[in-house]
């Protein structure tokens, strides 16, 4: 049941975890973690570890604040699919109006601590996430498009740029070469999860991958872009942004993606490509982890000073 449908005696007040759950804590995870990533391989000594926390928190806020605009768009397509129907909104914990209010205060109050804790160009960045996402991804690519995880891939790839704008000023071109990490890693990612989760997809009307060209090219997109995310994923050691332990991790892991995408591929059941999809979906979130990680590991030990 929507919460159109919904009487207003079945509007419960909402509670703090009701409008904390909006923020899609999951997703705010892995966007504080590329963005404190880019805070930490930055060029240079980050000299004010306070301000670069309180940096760290607005995007964290920023990210946020998408999720909970997001849903408030969403909410009808989430009261339908499965995946969805137990959120906030739909679920009758939070109004509409409610979501809507707290991801505005939410974007303005994170756009605003940025700049003030760190400068416009973080902020300004930041700014520009959260309407790629909320706008142009939630209100007219998704609905629109089978290109919409393609394009609206950017709003989820700019967090370390984001952290590294707030501690250097700049965005140069190793900042930009997370973002393409992040950028390629999206389509295989969320087209693994579309493939288990067509039917739900399908129910609501929204154009995924597999609904629109079918499961043969959705599994050999997702091979091309497996091979050309392993072959980014090495562009750090050529530039100097990561050294030949970054370089191991990024072969192994890329390796990996690729097996697994060529697994699935190959998959010919449903019940066989089902399995190899939820196995693709689960070690993405593994490769773009611990990808970062290493690099990340390698600036903390001293390895490019």
């Amino acid at each position: 049941m929507s919460e159109t449908t919904k009487s207003p005696s079945l509007l419960t007040s909402a509670a703090p975890g009701d409008y904390f759950a909006l923020l899609k804590p999951r997703v705010m995870s892995l966007v504080i973690f590329t963005a404190f990533v880019g805070i930490v391989v930055a060029p240079g000594p980050v000299t004010n570890w306070p301000l670069a926390l309180i940096s760290l928190l607005a995007i964290a806020v920023g990210a946020g604040a998408s999720g909970a605009l997001n849903m408030w768009y969403d909410a009808d397509i989430d009261a339908v699919m499965e995946r969805t129907k137990n959120r906030p909104i739909p679920a009758g914990l939070v109004t509409r109006d409610g979501a809507l209010g707290f991801g505005l205060a939410l974007s303005a109050f994170s756009v605003v601590t940025l700049i003030l804790a760190a400068n416009y160009l973080a902020g300004a960045l930041l700014a520009f996430t959260i309407f790629f996402y909320a706008v142009i991804y939630s209100m007219f690519l998704k609905r629109a498009t089978p290109q919409n995880i393609v394009i609206g891939g950017a709003a989820g790839a700019l967090p370390p740029v984001v952290g590294w704008a707030a501690v250097t000023g700049s965005a140069p071109l190793d900042a930009w070469i997370l973002f393409a990490i992040i950028f390629l890693w999206t389509p295989p990612h969320f087209w693994a999860l579309a493939l288990y989760k067509a039917g739900d997809y399908e129910k609501v009307g929204i154009p995924m991958m597999p609904n629109v060209a079918g499961e043969k090219s959705t599994k050999n997109q997702i091979m091309i872009y497996a091979i050309v995310l392993a072959a980014i994923g090495l562009l750090p050691v050529l530039t100097g942004l990561g050294r030949w332990p970054y370089g191991l991790v990024a072969a192994v892991l890329g390796a990996k993606f690729v097996l697994d995408a060529h697994k699935l591929q190959k998959a010919s059941s449903g019940e066989d490509t089902d399995r190899a999809a939820k196995r693709l979906f689960g070690f993405s979130i593994l490769y773009l982890f611990l990808i970062f990680a290493a690099l990340m590991f390698e600036h903390m030990a001293g390895l490019h000073a």
